[in-house]
């Protein structure tokens, strides 16, 4: 892996993100022969936690291990991965140039927007240190690891209620804290009673522990209620910079911001693709492998359709 790309002319695609959806997508158009390079920021979503899970025959491997070990894959198939942020992204002649920090840019016939997204939390003071670890938000990702303790939920939307019922199929000691999103609607509140699912009125001050572990969450009013883990709701926000650079507008989405695709990547810009949680921000590890795996075949195809019209147009000027 290298600090700088390759000079070449022109690479058949650039993947903006190393996770799991663009490394994925580079292996498959790897296979196919196609000269690819990776550009890779280093800041995995899912960097605080022990493990990635629902990964076939990897449950629970270590997330950067599980990227080094697909990083060796791509590079077996001529995949070239550089590390680096990229700062800028235009067009121009129906080719892409591709800006880094530090090193040259990259020239490109496609490109594949892999950048992922960015989890904006709520602004409560031991919150954030203890994301991806006590603090959870996901129960497929997480769930299993807190089974049968004390989990909280902290209600900042809507959806927390859905939280709640997804949570007590792995404990029958749930608190749900309201906070800033009021008191559960009747039917909600008869669904927490029916289940054991206590309610705790009440604005969250802070969170209590050491390191990231969690003893208890902290109210306003001064009462300390334990729990071992708490659950939020973030605001996912896609990284749309370069998507945006390029021409495009994301499109908003009850939870968030992404970058708007069909089921194959494809964008509203010729030539741009856009795969994993900055297009669906409800991804985890396997499905964004998987959905990068399809943009990978998706982007082969039009590259070929694309080579054999200049065939068939330069065999009619022969």
């Amino acid at each position: 892996m290298r600090d700088n790309p390759t000079a070449q002319a022109l690479y058949d695609v650039t993947v903006v993100g190393g996770g799991p959806a663009g490394l994925s997508a580079a292996i498959a158009l790897g296979r196919s022969r196609r000269s690819v390079l990776v550009i890779d920021a280093g800041r995995p979503r899912n960097a605080p936690a022990a493990g990635a899970h629902n990964v076939l025959s990897r449950d629970g491997i270590p997330p950067r291990e599980l990227l080094a070990l697909g990083r060796t894959e791509a590079v077996g198939y001529g995949v070239e991965i550089v590390d680096g942020e990229v700062t800028t992204a235009r067009q121009q002649d129906g080719v892409f140039e591709i800006a880094t920090a530090t090193g040259p840019s990259v020239r490109s016939r496609r490109v594949l927007l892999a950048g992922g997204l960015v989890d904006e939390l709520p602004d409560i003071p031991g919150l954030a240190e203890r994301w991806g670890t006590t603090v959870l938000h996901c129960p497929y990702c997480h769930g299993w690891e807190v089974r049968d303790q004390m989990i909280g939920i902290l209600a900042t939307t809507g959806m927390s209620a859905h939280q709640a019922l997804l949570f007590r199929q792995l404990s029958d000691k749930i608190t749900f804290f309201t906070h800033t999103a009021g008191d559960p609607e009747p039917e909600q509140a008869e669904q927490f009673r029916a289940l054991g699912i206590s309610v705790v009125a009440g604005v969250v001050d802070h969170l209590d522990g050491t390191g990231s572990m969690l003893d208890g969450v902290t109210l306003t009013d001064g009462r300390t209620i334990p729990v071992d883990a708490l659950v939020v709701g973030p605001r996912f926000r896609a990284r749309t910079e370069l998507y945006e650079q390029l021409g495009g507008q994301p499109a908003e989405h009850p939870h968030g911001v992404l970058i708007p695709t069909d089921p194959g990547g494809r964008t509203d810009i010729g030539g741009v693709y856009a795969v994993g949680n900055a297009s669906d921000l409800s991804a985890s590890v396997a499905p964004a492998a998987g959905a990068g795996v399809l943009a990978g075949g998706m982007i082969n195809a039009d590259l070929i359709a694309e080579d054999t019209r200049r065939a068939v147009e330069a065999m009619r000027e022969e």
